[in-house]
């Protein structure tokens, strides 16, 4: 990896009724800027500024956040975070997610209007990130329709939402209760198979490593739809 390039995967434990809701995304940085890939549920703004910090990243670095897909989950502390900054800091989604997040379209899961944010940059499939030595993006619908995974080249690690999930170290396919389209979640699967991946940060779940393209050849096989 490059000297001043880092990227780790942060665990945010969230209160909800009836426990702790735990998540697990990625936090990239360089020299310049920390970005951040999704913001979990509404009214996390403090638990993600603590957890930023605790890598001894100054919060006040993060300069993008990178959101996977539309669930209330992955977008619901985004509102926050960009308040908190007076909206100079950058958003970046998938040109599908663009309605939702503007509060224009209901979300499709929970039926919803979101306090609008806009998206700064509109992203598509194969872009490649010019930020922490390069990021792929990866359009991966299926769970949703505007749903993208992320490819940190330098350190050949997928941060892949809700395509992927995981389960005690061992990858695991999509959620299929909460995954309307299995078929087109299992094409998008299959897209991951050709990349040199050697960690996978799965939103549910958190970090698998070795031998992660036999283990997708094996989910897109034994996965029905």
């Amino acid at each position: 990896m490059n000297a001043g390039v880092g990227i780790k995967v942060i665990k945010i434990e969230m209160k909800v009724e009836g426990g702790l809701f735990v998540v697990h995304t990625g936090l990239l940085w360089d020299e310049n800027e920390a970005i951040l890939v999704d913001t979990g549920i509404p009214g996390q703004l403090d638990v993600i500024k603590n957890v930023i910090e605790q890598e001894s990243i100054p919060f006040q670095k993060l300069k993008t956040i990178i959101i996977t897909h539309q669930d209330r989950d992955h977008i619901g502390s985004l509102p926050e975070i960009v308040d908190a900054f007076d909206g100079a800091i950058q958003v970046c989604a998938h040109e599908v997610a663009v309605p939702y997040l503007a509060g224009e379209t209901p979300l499709i899961k929970s039926g919803v209007l979101v306090p609008p944010v806009k998206v700064d940059q509109i992203l598509q499939d194969g872009d490649i990130l010019p930020y922490c030595g390069g990021i792929q993006v990866i359009y991966t619908p299926g769970h949703s329709p505007d749903h993208i995974s992320l490819y940190h080249i330098p350190s050949k690690t997928l941060i892949s939402g809700d395509a992927l999930t995981a389960q005690e170290g061992v990858l695991m396919p999509f959620n299929p209760d909460f995954t309307p389209d299995k078929a087109t979640a299992l094409q998008s699967i299959a897209k991951l198979v050709d990349l040199d991946i050697e960690t996978v940060i799965a939103y549910h779940g958190g970090v698998c490593t070795g031998g992660i393209k036999e283990r997708l050849l094996e989910i897109i096989e034994s996965t029905p739809v």
